[in-house]
């Protein structure tokens, strides 16, 4: 695949779609990679060009030393659309995704048209909630992130679609137990620090908030605490866990077609 280099190693990504039309950032949730979005991508690349990435610490990007920062995983972003001489593009992204996408609205408006957050919020947790799970993957390396594979599914997927679907749910839970435990750990630093409610009304791009009814980690709640704080804002809820891109499927993928085209 191809890789845009940083100033402390590679960032991976793919670009696919027609190259005149217009640009859609896909970026992952903690603990996945780029190939989080392939349901998405027949649907997407039909109208726009689109460029995923593995965020740092995920997939075959860079594992440098943490903890990093939100304000990082955007400049990394930044640095990717400066390699590729992209201007301006739609931003999608998914719970650390979102995150990073809160962060190009506040700090980057400039590079974006629309901005797409899916399960996400303002603030996802504090230390009391990051610090054991840091401890634990650090600690117990590659035998944690494989232990955490299994605990994850039922806050990814409601328990009905995973026994149904397990051709969709494995794959992705595998993307979690083959994550480097050092980059995931620097990555939940990111995602503990992060805390966005006192800047969203900096976001002047028109967002959609994506949510699911079912999600225990970013909550319904959480979306409408976005869509009041973003100026117009609109929301949608589908019946899903956090991975609302996977369980929703083709109904997630028209409704953001939907939006990014109007």
């Amino acid at each position: 695949m191809p890789a845009v280099k940083l100033a402390d190693g590679e960032l991976n990504y793919l670009l696919e779609g027609p190259e005149d039309a217009p640009v859609l950032v896909l970026s992952n949730s903690l603990g996945t990679d780029l190939h989080m979005w392939d349901a998405q991508i027949a649907g997407f690349t039909e109208r726009f060009c689109v460029l995923r990435y593995d965020t740092r610490g995920h997939g075959q990007s860079l594992v440098s030393p943490g903890p990093y920062s939100i304000d990082q995983l955007g400049r990394d972003v930044l640095a990717l659309l400066d390699a590729l001489d992209i201007e301006r593009a739609h931003f999608c992204g998914l719970s650390m995704g979102g995150l990073i996408g809160q962060w190009f609205g506040i700090h980057a408006g400039a590079r974006l048209d629309k901005l797409v957050l899916c399960n996400t919020a303002a603030k996802i947790g504090g230390p009391e909630v990051w610090n054991p799970r840091i401890d634990t993957v650090l600690a117990g390396g590659a035998q944690a992130m494989r232990d955490l594979r299994d605990a994850s599914i039922s806050r990814w997927f409601t328990a009905e679609f995973a026994a149904a679907e397990p051709a969709k749910v494995e794959p992705i839970v595998g993307m979690l137990a083959q994550t480097a435990p050092e980059g995931y750990a620097a990555n939940c630093a990111a995602v503990r620090d992060a805390d966005f409610r006192e800047q969203l009304g900096l976001i002047e791009a028109p967002t959609l908030i994506v949510c699911g009814s079912g999600d225990p980690v970013t909550t319904t709640e959480h979306g409408r605490f976005l869509q009041q704080h973003i100026r117009g804002a609109e929301l949608v809820e589908f019946e899903a866990a956090h991975l609302s891109n996977v369980q929703a499927g083709d109904a997630f993928t028209q409704r953001v077609l939907e939006f990014l085209s109007k």
